[in-house]
């Protein structure tokens, strides 16, 4: 069992504080970064409760948030910062997020630009945190962008729920649908037609009680460790099988491992189930550009499976640079920091497994996917490796190691 579903929770956290009525929220990631949301919420007025088993959040309605007496923390959030302006760009007030110093890196101004075709204005210092977002009546708009992004997606769909009209988003490439399904779990319609997605303004959210299903990019490290190893077999449950979020099946199928999926039904429109990962024989894998938005998440765990023997290539994978770290030349000098050889490039990486490494020292540079990505590749090392920054792990799976040391004892 994996933690709950990180971006899952986000969208659930969200949709319910503007939805009238109480929800209650299942298995809700234990995460750091959806803290940053649940923060961010009580700030704005909402009234959330969290016990051992679930979230519950008093929904405040449309027009319901509170004008905040302080800035609104994301922390190293960026789909809290990034939809969360969604949310806001349609309220009767100005406020002001910030972010820590990783977030305050990451670019903004590919959500920025939509909302203020909406008729928001944000102010940013140069495309970055901290925003200051000036709500206001909203207009429908048809976006078109240019990157495939699912938080870009989704803050659009989030104003165009308190816009005039209609707002539709066409995509380039599909992204995760986990904001459509949300809306459809709490009573709000959209229309989809292949990658464009139109939602109508006006519409009344209800509160309902979901269970989040288990995080597929936290099992996938799991996932990974036991296709690396031949002769290793793990199975997770109740994991996420959103078709948007699972092709890392085919990359460990291609690399040699034996994948069995067991479907257990959907949970509020969510397919899950079992995922069973038997390491068979290692091989080459390599990443298309147009396999990359489907694996943005998974890239680091998938680099691991070079770690012992076999190879990894990712091309098209520009927009790692742009995440909680530089992911490209972070993952390649950890990588060489263990022993592992590792080239960058513009746009990826290759990473040349050749037996087990001499273990060493890795930097996550206070990236929690580096982390466990370096974590997996330690266990090939010949003698104990040092990862750096390894507490990251808390911003999406704070147990991570505990459940590493119960799997490899």
């Amino acid at each position: 069992m994996v933690p709950g579903d990180k971006s899952i929770s986000h969208r659930y956290a969200l949709v319910a504080a503007l939805a009238d009525g109480e929800s209650r929220l299942l298995n809700f990631s234990s995460g750091a970064d959806c803290h940053s949301t649940l923060g961010c919420l009580r700030t704005l007025g909402v009234q959330v409760r969290e016990d051992t088993t679930a979230v519950t959040i008093q929904g405040r309605g449309f027009g319901g948030f509170r004008s905040p007496a302080a800035p609104l923390d994301a922390g190293n959030s960026g789909t809290t910062m990034r939809m969360l302006a969604g949310v806001l760009a349609g309220q009767a007030f100005s406020c002001t997020m910030i972010g820590d110093d990783s977030l305050s890196r990451r670019p903004m101004q590919r959500v920025i630009a939509p909302l203020a075709e909406m008729g928001a204005r944000i102010d940013a210092t140069e495309g970055h945190a901290p925003l200051h977002v000036h709500g206001t009546r909203l207009r429908g708009i048809h976006f078109s962008p240019t990157t495939p992004s699912a938080q870009v997606k989704s803050a659009v769909l989030l104003a165009g729920l308190h816009a005039d009209g209609e707002t539709t988003v066409t995509e380039p490439a599909e992204t995760r649908d986990h904001t459509e399904r949300a809306f459809r779990a709490f009573g709000l319609a959209l229309a989809v037609h292949g990658r464009t997605i139109s939602v109508r303004g006006g519409q009344r959210a209800t509160g309902q009680t979901l269970t989040v299903p288990g995080d597929f990019s936290s099992a996938a490290f799991w996932m990974v460790a036991a296709a690396s190893l031949p002769g290793s077999r793990v199975e997770i449950d109740n994991v996420g099988l959103n078709p948007t979020r699972t092709a890392l099946v085919d990359v460990l199928r291609r690399f040699g491992a034996r994948v069995d999926i067991q479907s257990a039904g959907e949970t509020a429109g969510e397919p899950l189930g079992r995922i069973i990962v038997e390491g068979d024989r290692t091989g080459t894998v390599e990443i298309a550009p147009d396999e990359v938005p489907g694996l943005i998440d998974e890239l680091p765990a998938i680099s691991a499976l070079a770690a012992r023997s076999g190879q990894v290539i990712v091309r098209g994978a520009r927009e790692l640079r742009v995440k909680e770290s530089d992911r490209i030349a972070v993952l390649v000098a950890g990588f060489r920091g263990l022993g592992i050889a590792a080239e960058e490039l513009e746009d990826g990486y290759i990473i040349h497994g050749g037996g087990a490494p001499a273990g060493g020292i890795a930097d996550a540079r206070g990236d929690h996917r580096m982390a466990m990505a370096f974590a997996l590749a330690a266990l090939s090392g010949q003698r104990p490796s040092t990862i750096e920054g390894a507490d990251a792990v808390a911003i999406s799976y704070p147990t991570f190691f505990e459940t590493l040391e119960r799997l490899v004892a």
